[in-house]
């Protein structure tokens, strides 16, 4: 449901049109949100761990029903400051505490395949648009643009709050004897930490910035995808349509691809190699100008952006146990918060001020070697590590 904030785009030009707004000003709308998810995020977290799941899941479905019902008011009324306030205040808050309700809970229930079941779970949110981009259309056709946002905000209220009541944490009878002394399993600091514990750890700190460097690359690239490739190749804006939708496809699946491949190689490894694919994809942006290698470049660098949202949560259980998961995957999500404001708009201010797209490449090529570098040096320690382990 909350995935459904993907399908932005499809509101924009109608709420422009029917407002008399700026489209820019109605696309702030959404960067509002993302902001607002991944800083409420790191709240709702804490939440998660003290008043349990479900609770914060019904949080959610009240924020997020009613803020995007307000949009609709906001629409109807004209009233641009109620639509940054509805949608980009209230719907983020229900955003972040629904995010981070269902990903860290089901870390729980299956810690033997963490990756796995966080890539079903995140591989959701990401392929939410596919739903909501078209029952949105019909909705604005048949009843109308605000009546629109006051069902969807009523669809979304309701389906939340029901399901909200059967999320919870497994109780440690639940889980096979096996499984369970595999729940609070560790890898690299060998402790299992609090939230408060393990933000101020170099841990933290590294992984928060590969996420930061993953999600300011992917995000600033998805935001362009077709003007971009219009520019530097000879794609039609048709066919650039067309490969818009084809790399969501790949943003989704690669969230679920990836993540279960971290259950075989390992989050670190993992990780590593994100890095390396996203730097030789961005090099065959900047050389190839063949529209299908370009496109297929897109498509693996959107398959790398997913898997960050969905091989971090298995990742920071790894290192620092699934003891307050919730809490700390919340405090990470604050990279998705800053990477949402700097990547759409280190690009976009570039290409304006130089009428290109290649020096943005260039410095994405620069941020994603040293998140490489710092990914490889925690592999090299989760390595050593689980060198020592094994001899003792």
């Amino acid at each position: 449901m909350i995935g459904g904030v993907y399908a932005w785009s499809v509101f924009t030009k109608p709420i422009a049109h029917q407002t008399g707004w700026q489209e820019a000003s109605v696309s702030f709308a959404f960067s509002l949100a993302i902001f607002f998810l991944g800083m409420s995020a790191a709240f709702m977290g804490r939440l998660v761990e003290k008043f349990g799941p479900s609770t914060v899941g019904t949080i959610s479905s009240i924020f997020y029903g009613s803020g995007i019902a307000l949009t609709g008011l906001a629409i109807q009324t004209r009233q641009l400051w109620l639509l940054y306030l509805a949608y980009g205040v209230i719907g983020g808050l229900g955003l972040g505490s629904g995010y981070v309700t269902p990903v860290s809970t089901i870390v729980r229930w299956f810690p033997d395949k963490r990756g796995l079941a966080t890539g079903l779970a995140i591989m959701g949110f990401g392929f939410a648009a596919l739903l909501t981009g078209p029952l949105a259309l019909r909705l604005i056709m048949t009843i109308g643009l605000a009546n629109a946002f006051y069902a969807l905000g009523f669809f979304y209220f309701i389906i939340m709050l029901v399901t909200a009541q059967f999320i919870r944490k497994p109780h440690p009878h639940e889980l096979p004897a096996v499984i369970a002394d595999n729940a609070e399993r560790v890898s690299l600091t060998n402790e299992s930490l609090t939230a408060n514990q393990a933000v101020k750890t170099r841990w933290f700190a590294a992984l928060w910035f590969m996420f930061f460097i993953n999600i300011t690359t992917g995000i600033g690239l998805v935001s362009a995808a077709s003007p971009m490739a219009q520019s530097m190749t000879t794609m039609t804006p048709a066919a650039a349509a067309v490969m818009v939708g084809i790399i969501g496809l790949f943003n989704g699946f690669g969230r679920l691809a990836w993540a279960t491949l971290s259950d075989y190689i390992g989050r670190p490894l993992t990780y590593s190699l994100i890095f390396i694919l996203d730097v030789i994809m961005l090099l065959i942006l900047i050389f190839f100008k063949q529209p299908f290698i370009f496109a297929l470049a897109l498509c693996l660098l959107m398959s790398c952006y997913g898997a960050g949202f969905s091989v971090i949560p298995a990742y920071l259980g790894d290192v620092f146990s699934t003891k307050e998961l919730g809490a700390i995957h919340g405090y990470v999500l604050t990279a998705w918060a800053a990477a949402g404001m700097v990547g759409p708009v280190l690009l976009s201010w570039t290409h304006q001020v130089l009428h290109n797209y290649y020096v943005t490449l260039i410095a994405f090529i620069i941020i994603d070697l040293l998140a490489m570098i710092v990914s490889i040096r925690i592999q090299k320690t989760f390595v050593s590590n689980h060198s020592v382990e094994s001899v003792h």
